[in-house]
Order: structure tokens, then C-alpha cells, then sequence
């Protein structure tokens, strides 16, 4: 990182994000930006700068993640004091980008949070948005300012090309037919074949599972999604995969929401291992699947993006041999 760089350019962090951003900072040799937030005893925040941002390209990195209202608001309080001290542009770096599954009306009288969100981040004077695997992709068009879509898939796909041999025969299976996209482009990357599972989801926490698609017999199963919640699906398709006689099941995620019964059913022996990313904080939640849990960190991945940005080279161009987000 040249002087200039040091001198323009500054990442920030909230709470959510400090560890992540900090590995940012490391792989790109840039001290991380010096501020703090302070949470009064009502509940409401504070953010205060301790360093000159007048005329400097700024970073906010924020997942918005739980508890996602604090989270969000306290994104929005940091876009704020950024642009009140006269920042020359503010960018919301949102790894996990919350509400994005409230993308669309499936039911009437209901409200398009993620729409909601991507105005608020707007209106409270970001200039630009960088966020990693949405749910949906469309969710790029709900902001009227430019957002820049990573994916994971490199960081999960070096990860297994690596224990290639270790892995033996693998399929990489779809959990549902919504994810054929993204496992049919492991499966390129990693030279595996690929099967389907066909879902029937009967409640948000309730997932019936119908039928499987190719083989799996003899083989390991590796599955891959853009985030695990509950657990419900990958659980219910690591016993159907292991029904059919596979010999191992594995799964991997970029955001690890983990939230309700998902530790309890990633917890069962049908599933061997699980891989994740750091978009989301770990730490103690994490402690009771240490066993079988393996993290893969994405900030050279958002560091090389944030150095392209801020020098005005393609970020597009780091995604190449068949890589891609969710569509």
C-alpha cells in the first residue's frame, strides 16, 4: 500500500465487522480507521470518528447481521457521520446483507424490506455498495447507486480443490432446484458430477423433500448454498443423500445465519463436516460445531475488491473461469 493510498484511502468497521475488516486491513497493509461506538443505556448509538476523513475515500464494513436492526442502524448512524465529516465517498461494505430474502411480494399486504433497506442505505448518503453472495441478485436494481456483487465461490472453491485428494469420488448435490446454478458451477470447478434434490418447503422452518436426482451411491456429497438458517434444508437433504447410499455428506455456505434448530440438526452424524465463511461473526456461537466446522476467511477476497474500487479498476475482473454470483 503506497503513502497516497494510506492517505486517501480508510476503512472503517462496526461492530459486526471489526475481525473481518481487520484481516481487509492486514492483506492490504492499511491501518484500520481509528473510530468507536457508543451505545447509551436507552439503547440508542453513537458513532464517533477519532481521524481526519475530509476529502478520503471511505469504507464501512458492516454485516447486518444479528441482531440485524442493530446492525443496520448502526450502519446507517456510520454512513451519516462519514458524510458529515465531509468524506469524498462513502462505501457500505455489507458481507451479509440482511432482509435480503424479503425481496418481492409472494403474498399480498406484505411489505419488499430488502427494497426498504437499499433506500435507507441510500438516503443516509452512501455513495456505493459492496456485498457478497445476495440471496437474490436482482437486489442489486433496489439501490439507486452502484453496487458492486461479489461471491464466495473462489474463496470455498480453493478450499476443496485443495483436499481433492483427500476427498476421494465426490458429487456435488443441489439442496434445492433453486441452487442448481451455483452447484452446477462447482461442479465445474471442482470436475465432479452433479445431482438434484427436489424440494417441497411446507412452512419457513418445514421442508419436505420428494425426490432425488442422479447418483450418489458410493460417492461423497457435497453440497453447497448461499447461506444455511435453520439448517432444515441441508439437514433433510444430507438424509436422503445418505438414504441413497452415499458415504459421506458435507456441506458448505457462505453466510453461516445459524439461527433456531440449525445447530442441533449440523450437529447430527448424517453430516461430517460443515464450511463457512466469516461474513457473519463467528465466535462462541460457533463453539458447540467446532468439531466439524471449518472457516474460510473472505477478506482478501473484500481487500482486493476495496484496493480495485478505490484505484478504479474492474472488480468484475477478479471473477473468472466460469465463476459467478447466484442469479
Amino acid at each position: 500500500m503506497s503513502t497516497t493510498d494510506r492517505d486517501h484511502l480508510k476503512i472503517f468497521a462496526s461492530r459486526s465487522g471489526r475481525e473481518l475488516a481487520q484481516k481487509m486491513c492486514d492483506h492490504i497493509e492499511l491501518p484500520l480507521g481509528q473510530a468507536e461506538t457508543v451505545q447509551f443505556p436507552d439503547g440508542e448509538l453513537l458513532v464517533k470518528l477519532a481521524e481526519d476523513v475530509r476529502g478520503r475515500d471511505c469504507y464501512v464494513v458492516a454485516s447486518t447481521s444479528a441482531p440485524v436492526n442493530d446492525s443496520l442502524m448502526e450502519l446507517l448512524v456510520y454512513i451519516d457521520c462519514l458524510r458529515r465529516a465531509s468524506a469524498k465517498r462513502i462505501t457500505a461494505v455489507i458481507p451479509y446483507f440482511g432482509y435480503a430474502r424479503q425481496d418481492r411480494k409472494d403474498e399480498g399486504r406484505v411489505p419488499i424490506t430488502a427494497k426498504l433497506v437499499a433506500n435507507l442505505i441510500t438516503g443516509a448518503g452512501c455513495d456505493r455498495v459492496l456485498c457478497v453472495d445476495l440471496h437474490a441478485a436482482q437486489i442489486q436494481g433496489f439501490f439507486d447507486i452502484p453496487v458492486d456483487h461479489l461471491t464466495a465461490a473462489p474463496v470455498l472453491a480453493e478450499h476443496y480443490l485443495a483436499l481433492r485428494d483427500q476427498l476421494g469420488e465426490c458429487v456435488v448435490v443441489s439442496p434445492d432446484v433453486g441452487n442448481v446454478k451455483v452447484a452446477n458451477m462447482f461442479a465445474n470447478l471442482l470436475g465432479y458430477d452433479m445431482a438434484i434434490i427436489d424440494k417441497r418447503r411446507q412452512s419457513g422452518s418445514k421442508v419436505s423433500v420428494k425426490n432425488l436426482i442422479g447418483e450418489v451411491k458410493g460417492r461423497r456429497v457435497l453440497m453447497f448454498d448461499d447461506m444455511i438458517s435453520t439448517a432444515g434444508t441441508v439437514a433433510e437433504a444430507a438424509r436422503v443423500v445418505m438414504d441413497e447410499g452415499a458415504t459421506a455428506c458435507e456441506c458448505a455456505c457462505t453466510h453461516a445465519v445459524l439461527v433456531g434448530q440449525a445447530f442441533t440438526r449440523l450437529n447430527t452424524p448424517v453430516i461430517e463436516r460443515v464450511t463457512i465463511t466469516d461474513t457473519i461473526p463467528g465466535g462462541e456461537r460457533l463453539s458447540s460445531l467446532e468439531h466439524k466446522l471449518v472457516v474460510r476467511s473472505v477478506s482478501r477476497l473484500l481487500g482486493e475488491a476495496v484496493h480495485r474500487i478505490h484505484h478504479d479498476q474492474s472488480v468484475s475482473a477478479m471473477f473468472r473461469d466460469g465463476i459467478g454470483v447466484k442469479r
